[in-house]
């Protein structure tokens, strides 16, 4: 059942529609009620409020049997016509404005040419949608090791006075040496370089990920629900 008057007031409440409109809207395709990132650069996509008009104006784009990853207020059951491919909670969380995160002095920046790399990586690690064009969103940074990309972490989503921080995953064979937090604390200096605050989403489940999160001084600001579908017979997860 689709909910219906929703008010978003800050605008970390809706990011993806948010960032599709205003400072990623050159990535953005549809110009209705929804929109959604190229499927090249990640499945993301939003809507003003999860109606039954901004589902139906999300069909149209998801003709291509694309599947489209959508951040919801609370957990809703999508229309008829839809197969539900995940769904679980997501925390969003915005650092501190009086934390510092130190960067990571051997972090280099990673270009097109790395991005069959990077898909590797994140294919193995599963930080959230990525895909072959995603580092065009820019400020990808990694760590090498043995002449492979071993970590990495960039930008995504932009809104007004925030950036998030995404894709932040550690090949396993390289974890507990500091590898993310350093990464973490190159695009947050970055980000507020530009008088912006760094905020970023995590499952609800991804404990590891929370507690460092914590420790780096990130806050929870609000907790979503994110909602993966298809275009098709509706089912549940």
């Amino acid at each position: 059942m689709c909910s219906r008057n929703i008010v978003f007031v800050h605008p970390l409440d809706n990011p993806i529609w948010e960032s599709l409109t205003t400072r990623r809207s050159d990535f953005a395709e549809g110009n209705g009620v929804a929109r959604r990132f190229h499927p090249d650069v990640t499945s993301l996509a939003g809507f003003p409020e999860p109606s039954e008009a901004a589902y139906a104006s999300l069909a149209t784009l998801m003709a291509d049997g694309k599947a489209a990853a959508l951040f919801l207020p609370m957990q809703q059951e999508p229309p008829s016509g839809w197969h539900i491919v995940a769904a679980m909670p997501l925390l969003q969380m915005v650092l501190d404005d009086s934390r510092t995160v130190s960067p990571v002095c051997q972090a280099e920046e990673l270009t097109e040419s790395d991005s069959p790399e990077m898909l590797a990586l994140a294919k193995l690690t599963q930080p959230g949608p990525f895909g072959m064009r995603t580092h065009e969103l820019g400020n990808y940074v990694g760590i090498r090791c043995e002449e492979k990309i071993v970590a990495m972490a960039g930008e995504r989503l932009r809104v007004e006075g925030y950036t998030e921080i995404s894709a932040v995953c550690t090949h396993p064979g390289y974890l507990g040496r500091g590898l993310a937090a350093g990464l973490i604390g190159v695009a947050a200096q970055r980000i507020r370089g530009r008088g912006e605050t760094p905020c970023l989403h995590v499952r609800g489940n991804n404990t590891r990920a929370i507690e460092l999160y914590r420790r780096l001084g990130f806050e929870i600001r609000v907790q979503l629900h994110a909602l993966v579908l298809r275009r098709g017979e509706q089912s549940q997860p």
